[in-house]
């Protein structure tokens, strides 16, 4: 008999769907309250978050096939949840945030002589761009968050096991990014660019280099982005240059065939955004790099099979 490639979280088909259960009331009564005090009281209320409450409330309690996609999916809520709650808990709160001694290191290690003078790579870039590269790099940046989501819709509809190793390795590369960033805390290079060595706390996110996509095209795209970021001081480890990497790896585990260089040029196209753009130093891609091959190795030796019970049948 075929395995099937349905999920069992919800056991939809063993125990019928109940929409307005006393549970499930109870459930939304604990929740609101506390969602919207969370974000009204600690982080500041923004559109975004009302819109996320709106689009889990309405899938849960639309019907089998929504309530489904929203639990499986839950974990990307969650790793998005706590991500923007790091301005709550802010990384140069527990650790000296390293400014000159990134900058001094990539330097040393990867520094061009431009004018007689030794720059970093995202230095160089800086006085040197050119608009072609100035759009292909926004381009690579817009996706990394897109491209990796299409691969799990797809695992979803159609390899239903890898969906949940694909989703959970992805968070949990991101717990380990995270736990760098707070033992570590690490300005990026337009940081040294616009403020020097100083520290300013009260520093905003940044567009950088990205900000010539914007005014090439005309658009408000990435400055918007930016200005949120929750945390500026944390440059080391690229998860930028992480999350291609998970998506590559699991496109071979898939066997997706050529569409495999699409990946390896993901990988290669954000990798050299991060530096162009002055986001990150070649050390900090070095580093989201090496934490994102450890995290699949440690998720598939120890968690995957964790992971395969809870979820599949």
């Amino acid at each position: 008999m075929k395995k099937s490639n349905r999920s069992s979280v919800l056991n939809i088909e063993d125990t019928g769907f109940e929409r307005f259960s006393i549970k499930n009331i109870l459930g939304l009564v604990v929740f609101t309250p506390l969602f919207f005090f969370w974000y009204i009281k600690f982080i500041g209320l923004l559109p975004e978050h009302v819109i996320l409450y709106v689009l889990f409330v309405s899938t849960y309690f639309g019907n089998k096939f929504s309530r489904e996609i929203i639990l499986s999916f839950a974990i990307y809520v969650v790793y998005w949840a706590i991500y923007d709650s790091f301005r709550v808990f802010p990384n140069y709160q527990f650790n000296t945030v390293h400014i000159q001694q990134p900058y001094e290191l990539d330097k040393a290690l990867f520094g061009i002589n431009y004018q007689g003078q030794l720059l970093t790579l995202s230095e160089y870039f800086a006085k040197v761009h050119i608009p072609f590269f100035d759009v292909l790099a926004g381009i690579f940046y817009i996706n990394w968050v897109p491209i990796p989501i299409a691969l799990s819709l797809y695992f979803y509809l159609k390899k239903r096991p890898l969906f949940y190793s694909f989703a959970y390795c992805f968070v949990f590369v991101n717990f380990l990014g995270w736990i760098v960033y707070y033992a570590y805390p690490a300005a990026p290079p337009w940081y040294v660019a616009e403020h020097g060595f100083a520290l300013d706390l009260h520093t905003q996110g940044s567009e950088a280099g990205l900000r010539y996509f914007d005014q090439i095209l005309d658009v408000n795209l990435f400055k918007g982005m930016y200005v949120r970021n929750s945390n500026v001081f944390a440059a080391m480890p690229s998860l930028h240059s992480a999350f291609p990497l998970i998506t590559l790896y699991y496109g071979l585990k898939a066997k997706l065939g050529w569409f495999n260089i699409f990946f390896v040029i993901f990988c290669l196209g954000i990798w050299g955004a991060a530096v162009y753009t002055s986001h990150h130093y070649v050390i900090d891609v070095l580093c989201g790099i090496s934490v994102a091959s450890l995290g699949i190795f440690l998720f598939e030796k120890f968690l995957d099979k964790k992971v395969q019970v809870m979820f599949v049948k």
